[in-house]
């Protein structure tokens, strides 16, 4: 495993893959996700966009997605920035899902790499 994803940020190690599992669920159970988009933003701490990353909708009507981190997006400095995802869905409502604490902004910790 290449990264970590916990209730306040991502971890991943620089120039590696990493995927974030998600799973869409209500208090009554699984979500459909059916015609949602997913979408993640990272940026430095001035607020510039580093990159962006779509969700892929990988069983809809279990409520399931992932986001693909691939080692160009991971090829950033050592250091930490910042990040949050959010969900449209089909009706035209957005979320921010991650992170779930509604005061918090998440970070993205780019660590050190050995092997290159």
């Amino acid at each position: 495993m290449s990264g970590i994803l916990n209730s306040s940020g991502i971890t991943v190690r620089k120039g590696d893959s990493f995927t974030i599992a998600l799973r869409f669920r209500t208090e009554q159970g699984v979500l459909d996700i059916s015609g949602a988009q997913i979408k993640m933003d990272v940026k430095d701490q001035a607020d510039k966009l580093l990159f962006s990353k779509n969700g892929e909708i990988t069983d809809a009507v279990n409520g399931l997605a992932a986001i693909e981190l691939t080692p160009q997006d991971t090829d950033l400095d050592v250091g930490d920035y910042k990040t949050d995802i959010q969900v449209t869905y089909a009706n035209g409502q957005v979320h921010t899902i991650f992170p779930q604490n509604i005061n918090k902004v998440a970070y993205f910790r780019v660590t050190t790499q050995v092997t290159e």
